[in-house]
């Protein structure tokens, strides 16, 4: 997938969140503006990828306690040089918490993200202070196993989403907790 392709899904992502449109406008334009947008180096910010992985009984969500941020935060990553971000979420999702994904599940009836962020990350001994331009999915892992932690993490686990509030306070990942919730009721309700 190519940047036109990204750009697509959040074409489509601006359909399904209108709301969203002002914090859209300047993710869709570093995209658009940036050739090297996939890449690490690409500084002020790059584009990465998350899975909002839910369980197969869709109560539950998996976070990883992100080992340099202190933070429990959905699995994902960055794309290193990968313009498919449906296809980044997936492998992150797999490699940060050992269990393989069946695939992204449909928002509200479109191939689209569930979520998008912009976001600082601090600097390191090897990064100057930059921006993740992350572009999220609702993840269907098919399972209720056990996770298993990987070296990027200090614990795996599954939580309900009073479980997500009592460990963050962070809009953007209790805003996804929230929209999985809706979509996920929308998709019972069609289904039914």
């Amino acid at each position: 997938m190519h940047r036109r392709m990204l750009l697509d899904l959040l074409d489509a992502y601006a359909a399904t969140w209108p709301e969203d449109r002002e914090r859209l406008a300047g993710f869709r334009a570093f995209v658009a503006s940036h050739d090297d947008c996939f890449l690490r180096t690409c500084l002020p910010g790059h584009v990465t990828a998350s899975a909002w992985a839910v369980s197969a009984c869709r109560t539950r969500n998996l976070l990883v306690l992100h080992k340099k941020l202190g933070k429990w935060l959905q699995p994902g990553g960055h794309a290193d040089g990968d313009g498919d971000t449906i296809a980044v979420a997936l492998r992150e999702v797999h490699e940060e918490t050992g269990l393989q994904p069946r695939g992204v599940l449909p928002v509200r009836g479109h191939r689209a993200p569930l979520d998008i962020d912009v976001h600082e990350i601090p600097a390191n001994a090897s990064d100057p202070a930059h921006l993740h331009y992350d572009i999220r999915y609702l993840v269907d892992m098919g399972t209720n196993a056990m996770p298993v932690v990987s070296d990027e993490s200090d614990d795996v686990r599954w939580f309900t989403a009073e479980g997500i509030g009592a460990v963050s306070d962070e809009e953007p990942l209790l805003r996804m907790a929230r929209r999985s919730r809706a979509v996920l009721d929308e998709r019972q309700e069609t289904e039914a």
